[in-house]
């Protein structure tokens, strides 16, 4: 019994080392979090985080199933990267052209902004199209299989602890852009706009030409 105990402590340590290791990776996840924490409301963060939690799910079901072998052809790569490079663009310049707009924090704070998925697909969107995100799954989950021997059981609690951990995480980096809010002002708003546009489009660009 002792034994069983020893190995569960050991997945759960795993999986939260893994589980902050993603966290901390500044990707396009972070900075549309806290964009819409900011403009949105800190309940709007969260349902962008739920979305992004379920596409995490999904590709992890999708390596567990086999993903690897598509990602393991070069064309299959490219297209992949190609796709999720314009979508990251497109995200970038509405983000860079939303900074026209005035910004009134307390206006925009008493505002109820409608539409559960159209923030819930925003998060599984921006996070799915990178072909980073798949291929980290899918390292984690032969390291998880074949180096750990996890199956069954182990397998479920080790995704789990991550995934919890980067939710959790999630929430806290929304929920303190929230609380920075009071901060923000209209000028700030528009070159933080503008800031996530460009980084967004810079990781477009490094996404388009990484298999070049």
């Amino acid at each position: 019994m002792d034994y069983v105990y020893q190995e569960l402590l050991m997945v759960l340590l795993n999986g939260l080392f893994f589980g902050l290791t993603l966290a901390v990776m500044l990707g396009p996840v972070f900075f549309t979090l806290l964009q819409t924490s900011l403009e949105k409301g800190f309940s709007k963060a969260v349902i962008v985080a739920v979305g992004v939690s379920i596409g995490d799910i999904m590709l992890i079901l999708l390596a567990y199933f086999g993903l690897s072998k598509l990602i393991g052809f070069q064309e299959n790569k490219i297209v992949i990267a190609y796709v999720g490079s314009i979508i990251l663009a497109v995200f970038g310049v509405a983000s860079i052209l939303k900074s026209r707009k005035p910004f009134n924090p307390k206006i925009d704070a008493a505002r109820e902004v409608k539409g559960f998925f159209r923030f819930f697909f925003k998060g599984l969107l921006i996070n799915a199209i990178s072909p980073f995100v798949p291929i980290f799954w899918i390292g984690t989950m032969s390291l998880a299989t074949v180096e750990y021997g996890y199956s069954g059981t182990t397998l479920f609690v080790f995704f789990a602890t991550i995934i919890a951990v980067v939710f959790l995480t999630d929430l806290l980096k929304a929920f303190l852009a929230n609380k920075l809010s009071v901060l923000i002002t209209s000028r700030v708003m528009q070159i933080m706009n503008v800031l996530v546009g460009v980084i967004l489009i810079i990781f477009s660009i490094r996404m388009a030409t990484y298999y070049l």
